[in-house]
C-alpha cells in the first residue's frame, strides 16, 4: 500500500498560501504606520528622552529630518517596505541598533518559549483528553473538564504570577524569572532549562483547555462510531482501540486548532515574557509602541502575521495528510 506524502500538492498549497500572504502583509504593514502616524506618542520625544525637554524646537526639528518622520505616511510606509524587500528593516528607534539585530537577539529566546509551552499543552491536552473521553462523566473527566472551564477564564498573567508566588516565593524550588541566575555571568543550557520550567508551563497551561477539550470531545464521539464499535467487538485491547481507532479519529478536530491558537500563543508569551523577564520580543514590543518606533514595529507585526499565516497552513497540512479525503485544494 502506498504511503507517500503528496508533496507536489502540498507544495501547491503552500505557493498559493504564500502569493494571498503577499497583500495580506502589505496591509497589515500600511496599517501598522496608519496607527502609529495617528497616536499621541511623539517617536522624536521618545528618541531624545529627558534631552527633548530642553532641546530647541529647531533641533527637534532636525531630528524630525533624520528619523524619517517629516514624511507623509505613505511615503514611510513605502520606504521602508521598499527597504525591507531588499533585507534593510532600518534602524529602531529605540533600541539605538539595526531592527534585524533586535530581532536577532530576542527571537529564538521567544520561539524557545513558545515551542515548550505548545508541546507542554498538546501533550497534557491530548493525554487528559483520551483518558477523560474513555469514561464521560467520571470522576476524572469532571475534575479536569472543570480544570479547564476555569483555566479558559484565567489569564496568562494571573497564572505566572500566582506561579511565581507558589513555586519561587513559597517552596524557593524553581527562579522567579530571568535567563540565568543572578550571580551568573554565562548563560548555561543548565540554567536556561530551570528558569524555562515556570514560564513554559504557564504559557502551556493557558492554552491547553483548548486542545483538552477538542480531543475528549472528538475521541468520545470516536468511540460511539460503529468501526470502534467493531474494533471493540472483535476483541482487540482498549488500548489499541484507543490508540489506533479513536485517537486517529478525535485528534482530526484539534488539527485544525493549532493555527488558530497560534494568535493566541503570541499574545499569552508576551505577557508570559513580561512577568518572567524572559529576554524575548515582548519588551521590544513594549517599547516600540510607546516609543512609535515605526521600522521595528512593523517588523514585529510582520513577523507575527507570518506565523500566524504559517500555523493556520500547518493545521490545514496536518488535517489533510491525516484526512486524505479533504485533499489539498485548500
Amino acid at each position: 500500500m502506498n504511503h507517500r506524502l503528496p508533496w507536489g500538492p502540498m507544495g501547491r498549497m503552500a505557493g498559493r498560501r504564500a502569493l494571498l500572504a503577499v497583500p495580506v502583509l502589505a496591509a497589515v504593514t500600511f496599517g501598522v504606520f496608519a496607527v502609529a502616524a495617528a497616536s499621541p506618542f511623539d517617536p522624536v520625544k521618545a528618541y531624545a528622552g529627558t534631552a527633548g525637554l530642553t532641546a530647541s524646537q529647531e533641533n527637534l526639528d532636525q531630528l524630525r529630518v533624520n528619523l524619517g518622520v517629516d514624511q507623509p505616511l505613505v511615503t514611510r510606509w513605502w520606504n521602508w517596505l521598499t527597504s525591507a524587500l531588499s533585507g534593510d528593516l532600518g534602524d529602531s528607534s529605540v533600541m539605538r541598533q539595526p531592527v534585524a539585530d533586535v530581532i536577532g537577539e530576542r527571537l529564538g529566546w521567544s520561539v524557545l518559549l513558545a515551542a515548550s509551552a505548545f508541546a507542554v499543552a498538546v501533550v497534557l491536552g491530548t493525554g487528559l483528553g483520551v483518558l477523560a473521553a474513555r469514561r464521560p462523566g467520571g470522576l476524572l473527566d469532571r475534575c479536569v473538564s472543570s480544570a479547564a472551564y476555569t483555566l479558559e477564564a484565567a489569564p496568562a498573567f494571573w497564572l505566572g504570577l500566582l506561579a511565581i508566588w507558589f513555586f519561587a516565593v513559597e517552596l524557593d524550588v524553581l527562579p522567579a524569572g530571568g535567563l540565568t541566575d543572578a550571580a551568573s555571568d554565562t548563560v548555561t543550557p543548565g540554567q536556561v532549562a530551570t528558569h524555562l520550567v515556570l514560564p513554559a508551563a504557564v504559557l502551556g497551561i493557558s492554552q491547553l483547555p483548548w486542545f483538552f477539550l477538542y480531543v475528549r470531545q472528538g475521541v468520545a464521539d470516536a468511540l460511539d462510531e460503529d468501526p470502534v464499535r467493531g474494533a471493540r467487538a472483535r476483541g482487540l485491547r482498549e488500548r489499541t482501540v484507543l490508540l489506533g481507532h479513536a485517537l486517529r479519529s478525535g485528534m482530526l478536530p484539534m488539527l485544525t486548532l493549532i493555527g488558530s491558537r497560534v494568535p493566541e500563543l503570541i499574545t499569552g508569551a508576551l505577557l508570559v515574557e513580561t512577568v518572567f523577564s524572559w529576554p524575548g520580543i515582548a519588551a521590544a514590543t513594549v517599547q516600540a509602541a510607546t516609543s512609535v518606533d515605526f521600522p521595528l514595529l512593523a517588523a514585529l507585526t510582520v513577523l507575527a502575521t507570518v506565523a500566524v499565516v504559517l500555523g493556520n497552513l500547518l493545521s490545514d497540512l496536518l488535517y489533510a495528510i491525516a484526512d486524505p479525503r479533504v485533499g489539498f485544494d485548500g
